[in-house]
């Protein structure tokens, strides 16, 4: 059975619904710590352990290496991706534990480029890894081939959560919709696109888009933040809207605003889908108040990472909402990016 047979059997991919989670997964968390300062929620990719006056601030994420990207690099994105939902919470990360479970393929050589690029960005990132496990098993293909768990240890009162938004706040987009999936699809199917070579070759820049952990720790200290989240399953659309329902208030987006790097349009309306609404890792949504926003975004800027103010947080009775260009929108049930991956890869 191919990969494609398997997601065509598969109902939903990606993330499970809020309702299963409600129903399936919060109910049964195992004993009660008193320690346990923030457990599960959905739309919060972090939990929080409160110890001797610190916070130690946890996330786990599957290990996606993907051999098109050059294993090095694969590795590098990977343990990036990882490290970024602990790095949203406003806790840089300082540690990392990683499980691979491997295809029985892949060559001594090749694991020793993915673990190259995940240990040196770990170094350049100041974390440690402090245990793992490594393996070859029989029934392993690519590209899930493992997990990792990342911690931060700070200060609680440095905590910022993805349902912090207040009214009276500027939301702040840093890279853009679609710029994970439009160099992901770029550089795996760029025979399939229909597009100028040009055009292909631009869109497979937007890999190195990915990376979001130094982004947020600039964002972090660039302003004052009320809330963060990074943009994966759902995109942008899906991101505001756990952010939106989190806190109970009105976000008010424009498009026009926001920053959109070059090749997006061109391979996302080639493999028909919203940039607004697929997965983008490496794009960061923040609130803070306007003054501290606008700094924000001149220091990611200068850095780079190209960013915009794209709306504002408005109070409501409660019920979180999400307004794009004037219309009221919900987050999409499941990824379309996973449907146009399967048709590509037929």
């Amino acid at each position: 059975m191919t990969a494609t047979d398997l997601l065509e059997l598969m109902p939903d991919r990606g993330k499970i619904d809020d309702a299963t989670f409600e129903e399936v997964i919060a109910p049964r968390l195992g004993a009660e710590r008193e320690d346990v300062a923030l457990g599960p929620q959905h739309g919060v990719d972090f939990g929080v352990l409160s110890v001797d006056e610190h916070a130690i601030v946890t996330a786990t994420d599957p290990i996606s290496i993907l051999p098109a990207l050059g294993f090095e690099r694969a590795g590098r994105m990977a343990l990036d991706i990882v490290l970024t939902d602990v790095a949203v919470s406003g806790i840089a990360p300082t540690h990392v534990t990683v499980s691979l479970s491997l295809p029985t393929e892949m060559t001594d050589d090749e694991l020793a480029l993915a673990w190259n690029g995940m240990a040196t960005h770990a170094e350049s990132l100041g974390v440690s890894v402090v245990a793992g496990h490594t393996a070859r098993y029989e029934g392993i293909d690519y590209s899930w081939v493992g997990g990792g768990t990342a911690l931060g240890v700070g200060d609680p009162a440095d905590i910022v959560r993805p349902d912090g938004a207040q009214p009276g706040d500027a939301i702040v987009l840093t890279t853009g919709p679609g710029a994970e999936t439009t160099g992901l699809f770029a550089t795996l199917f760029p025979d399939a696109l229909d597009l100028s070579a040009t055009t292909v070759a631009t869109a497979q820049e937007r890999v190195e888009d990915i990376l979001g952990v130094a982004d947020a720790k600039r964002a972090n200290e660039a302003g004052t933040l009320h809330a963060m989240h990074d943009a994966t399953e759902g995109g942008v659309v899906g991101g505001l809207a756990e952010m939106a329902t989190g806190a109970g208030v009105r976000f008010v987006v424009e498009r026009d605003p926001a920053p959109i790097q070059p090749g997006v349009w061109a391979v996302c309306g080639a493999v028909g889908v919203d940039p607004w609404t697929v997965s983008s890792a490496g794009s960061l949504l923040l609130t803070a108040p306007p003054e501290e926003a606008t700094a924000i975004v001149e220091a990611m800027e200068a850095s780079g990472t190209p960013a915009g103010i794209i709306g504002t947080v408005e109070a409501t009775d409660g019920e979180g909402a999400v307004h794009l260009d004037g219309e009221q929108v919900e987050p999409p049930r499941s990824d379309p990016a996973w449907d146009a991956m399967a048709r590509l890869s037929e």
